[in-house]
């Protein structure tokens, strides 16, 4: 039997908050940011957990690196409990966390590290060789030398990086570990994660990136509000959309509600979802329609966007992916 590295069973958290409704008055405002999570991760595999803002991901995280207490339920991280164990499972992770608020801006990188080696109680020469490793490690010579707060954005990421590494731990956490990063180095940093895991580390994977999942994860979580609506292998989970595939469609405009919900009623869609990014030439809208044929949606997708007047950039049937799946189950798009 695989080692279970990580177990939750029935995981939930509420928050609450006062939320003013008049000039004298205000209530409570209660969100359930987990309803029962319960998973297994197992020893040196690559874990991913994917999910929109809000859907639980980080509180999740939170909770399984000992910073949240879970209202209900357990989990347990290398066999220790969480709540009760705490300093135990502490001591054997890793853990790069999304933001920058984790180093320390007036040291430099590598006194960041040394520092934070020093809180895992790494006797002096181990530490000093290690953070050498690390540094050849992820490439980071040109900069770990120089104050943290002179860093670039990617920079930032990468030193968030080593520092998960600097106690050797057998499991690490990796909170969107190529956000900032440009795609050079975004490739480079995806092999050397795949190269931690051939060293037998175990890793927690959360990215916004579709193909960055596919290619590393061994096993995918996909959460929405606050709980898990499916997992497996990234070839189980798209099995599961049962012969579907996908039409894409880059257009210029605005706003594509109107036609969405146009899409939406053509016989054989089953999902549709938008994402903008604003460039140079204007608003570019991402148009991903999950349907049973995309030769039969084709021409009244085309009729429509016309009859919207809406310019198209490209349009073009695909294989379903990740990012279907993820359409799929919850109805948005990650990116």
């Amino acid at each position: 039997m695989e080692n279970i590295v990580i177990e939750t069973r029935n995981l939930r958290k509420v928050y609450t908050s006062k939320e003013r409704v008049g000039l004298f008055k205000s209530r409570t405002k209660r969100v359930e940011a987990l309803r029962g999570v319960s998973l297994n991760v197992y020893e040196n595999e690559i874990f991913g957990l994917l999910g929109p803002n809000g859907a639980g991901k980080t509180t999740l995280i939170k909770i399984l690196t000992t910073l949240l207490i879970p209202d209900e339920g357990w989990a347990r991280v290398l066999g220790f409990d969480v709540v009760r164990q705490a300093d135990e499972v502490r001591k054997r992770l890793g853990v790069m966390l999304m933001g920058e608020r984790a180093l320390y801006w007036k040291l430099t990188g590598r006194e960041n590290l040394e520092f934070f080696g020093s809180l895992y109680k790494v006797p002096g020469d181990i530490l000093r060789r290690r953070i050498q490793e690390i540094i050849d490690f992820l490439g980071i010579q040109d900069f770990v030398d120089r104050l943290v707060e002179t860093y670039s954005s990617g920079q930032k990421v990468l030193l968030a990086f080593a520092k998960a590494l600097v106690n050797d731990a057998p499991l690490i956490f990796l909170d969107e570990p190529t956000v900032a990063l440009d795609p050079a180095r975004s490739i480079e940093i995806r092999r050397k994660i795949k190269q931690l895991r051939e060293e037998g580390k175990t890793i927690f994977l959360t990215t916004h990136i579709m193909n960055e999942a596919e290619e590393l994860c061994d096993r995918v979580a996909i959460i929405d509000e606050g709980k898990i609506v499916a997992m497996g292998t990234p070839n189980e989970l798209k099995k599961t959309l049962r012969g579907m595939s996908a039409l894409e469609a880059d257009l210029f405009g605005n706003n594509l509600n109107p036609l969405v919900d146009q899409i939406q009623r053509i016989e054989g869609v089953n999902r549709v979802a938008v994402s903008y990014e604003t460039t140079e030439r204007g608003t570019i809208c991402r148009l991903r329609i999950l349907c049973d044929s995309p030769r039969d949606v084709l021409p009244y997708v085309i009729e429509l966007i016309l009859q919207n007047k809406l310019r198209i950039h490209y349009i073009k049937p695909t294989e379903p992916t990740l990012e279907d799946v993820f359409l799929y189950y919850t109805g948005k798009l990650l990116r």
